[in-house]
């Protein structure tokens, strides 16, 4: 039932923080952007979609799960502490909650609070520019082979069709950008922390971007570009972007979690799932690998966690 509050109009479901946090991540994106698988219903059952020249629409990609498996503040975490940004008992938290959000594919909101917390002490007082150019590497290194062959074939569909293709994650708005732009997307909505003369404060402007502020962030973006969100594509694998997928009048339910896939059943949205070795193999993602990338974090996380004990 409480996915369901989110679907009441904006003043219920949005505090003044997700409005704000919704809005500067719009702005942040505009600024930065100026300078075959399992479905619900069958292909034959579908029109053709997305609609070729159609630019009054747009689609909206969630990262974590989505576009890439785990993560990407995590991955974000693990690049920061290579470069000694912070210590060892720090690595071993963000390895602990990477796998366990690998296993359960689902967030934890004490995890990913942590996580915030953790990252803005962190960036405090360095430059933007500093974070946006390791942010580069990270991706490299972290982050390239964790890319969905299926969700980043989907994207492509739209920008083939002539559409923007945006994401949108709780991440920081510089390390969505960054992985916008490596995969040739239009631009990133995210998580924008505050900085004064291009250093960071440790303060978030709003809030994450999450959940109803995902919405906010969408609404805002649409109303700047000219959209008609009833065109426009969605994509998710969370409950938690029930919010961001009802705005759209396609939504797409992809690697959804255990209450997205029953909440997309019953409102008959699409299903895309990539997960599973026989899904998987359709896409090329090798099945065995990905279970030994599950064990392998889950292992390197148990052993950390010892070292510290």
């Amino acid at each position: 039932m409480a996915a369901l509050g989110w679907l009441t109009p904006r003043r219920r479901s949005a505090t003044a923080r997700s409005v704000l946090a919704g809005e500067a991540s719009a702005e942040a994106a505009r600024k930065s952007s100026e300078e075959a698988p399992e479905t619900a219903r069958t292909d034959a059952e579908e029109p053709a979609f997305p609609v070729i020249g159609d630019t009054s629409a747009a689609a909206f990609f969630d990262l974590d799960n989505t576009v890439m498996q785990g993560a990407a503040i995590f991955h974000f975490g693990r690049g920061l502490y290579k470069r000694k940004f912070f210590e060892t008992r720090d690595l071993a938290r963000f390895a602990w909650q990477q796998a366990w959000f690998r296993l359960a594919g689902v967030e934890d909101p004490e995890h990913m609070q942590d996580a915030r917390d953790s990252a803005l002490s962190i960036v405090k007082g360095h430059r933007v520019v500093e974070l946006q150019t390791i942010g580069e590497e990270i991706y490299d290194e972290y982050m390239a082979d964790r890319i969905w062959p299926g969700t980043r074939a989907l994207a492509q569909a739209h920008l083939d069709a002539g559409q923007k293709v945006w994401l949108v994650t709780a991440a920081p708005v510089e390390i969505a950008t960054v992985i916008a732009r490596r995969l040739g997307l239009t631009g990133a909505l995210g998580t924008v922390a505050e900085s004064v003369d291009g250093i960071y404060t440790g303060r978030l402007v709003g809030e994450p971007l999450h959940g109803p502020a995902k919405a906010e962030a969408v609404r805002a973006l649409a109303s700047a570009e000219g959209l008609d969100l009833a065109r426009c594509a969605a994509y998710s694998d969370s409950h938690n972007d029930i919010p961001m997928l009802s705005l759209v009048g396609h939504p797409y339910a992809i690697n959804p979690d255990a209450k997205l896939r029953k909440h997309a059943r019953e409102k008959d949205w699409r299903l895309r799932d990539y997960r599973t070795g026989r899904k998987a193999a359709r896409v090329g993602i090798p099945a065995a690998a990905g279970v030994g990338a599950v064990a392998g974090g889950t292992a390197a996380a148990i052993a950390l966690s010892r070292r510290r004990r």
